[in-house]
């Protein structure tokens, strides 16, 4: 992989963690933001060396998805099997998607396939095969929708 492509990689993967972390946590995006530039990106914590990250395209995306969250958890809801809500979702599943769908609406530059891959990276980094052909269906209908 190229160097900006493991940045950005690297970037989606922290994106998704800073997210599960408003979400639970409620931490104002500034502070969530300035704790992620200081501490996690390319840093070393309990000896495992964090890659250095796109830091532009990770405050894109995490501020991105908390800005349009209503508008892009309505196009996950849309995709969701019958009988599925959000609420059941697993809280970094809910993440993923939310980040995945960010980038298919906002990120004209990302490629469709691209998109849907990375974020399929991230669901294999917390979650078995099952799941992660779950994040590609809805993907790429959430994909098929706004693109």
């Amino acid at each position: 992989m190229k160097p900006r492509g493991q940045a950005r990689a690297a970037a989606r993967l922290a994106a998704v963690q800073a997210l599960y972390q408003h979400d639970m946590e409620a931490t104002p995006v500034a502070s969530l933001l300035d704790e992620f530039h200081r501490h996690r990106l390319g840093q070393t914590i309990d000896d495992d060396q964090y890659a250095k990250a796109e830091i532009a395209f990770f405050d894109d995306v995490v501020q991105g998805v908390i800005a349009r969250r209503d508008e892009i958890d309505a196009l996950i809801s849309d995709k969701l099997a019958q009988g599925w809500s959000l609420t059941r979702l697993d809280k970094t599943m809910l993440q993923i998607l939310r980040a995945g769908t960010f980038e298919l609406l906002a990120r004209a530059d990302v490629p469709t396939g691209a998109a849907i891959s990375e974020y399929l990276d991230v669901a294999h980094a917390f979650f078995d095969a099952r799941e992660a052909k779950f994040v590609n269906g809805v993907l790429d209908a959430v994909g098929k929708a706004v693109r």
